[in-house]
């Protein structure tokens, strides 16, 4: 079984930064990806940002590319989301994920097992 807390949501400005963590305990043998995604109310989950656990492989959506970082911490099994430059439409529930495949890092399905998000609002 595998856990994920994440943490490190909440209310900025436009314009303003958080960096967001999620803590992943329980199984990670074979663990291949980790991503971040995000729900806004009314609209489907989408991808985010994600990151191969062994190597140096990132990916972004383009909204949010050159404004948002993925990276990892290996010894402490942490990931983080480090976003810059906040904008309104970045407000939503992220979420956290981990996936036991080497296929689509960006595509939801592929992703076993979810936290249970963090709001992140940015105010305009």
């Amino acid at each position: 079984q595998v856990q994920l807390v994440e943490s490190g949501g909440g209310l900025v400005q436009t314009g303003g930064s958080l960096r967001l963590s999620c803590a992943h305990s329980g199984r990670t043998f074979n663990r291949y990806y980790m991503a971040w995604f995000r729900q806004a109310p009314g609209k489907e989950r989408e991808f985010v940002a994600a990151i191969k656990w062994i190597g140096d492989n990132t990916y972004y959506a383009d909204s949010v590319k050159g404004r948002f970082t993925i990276s990892r911490d290996n010894a402490n099994n942490t990931l983080y989301l480090l976003m810059n430059s906040l904008q309104p439409d970045d407000t939503a529930v992220y979420y956290c994920a981990t996936s036991f495949t080497g296929r689509y890092p960006t595509v939801p399905n592929e992703y076993s097992y979810w936290g249970q998000g963090t709001q992140v609002t940015v105010s305009s």
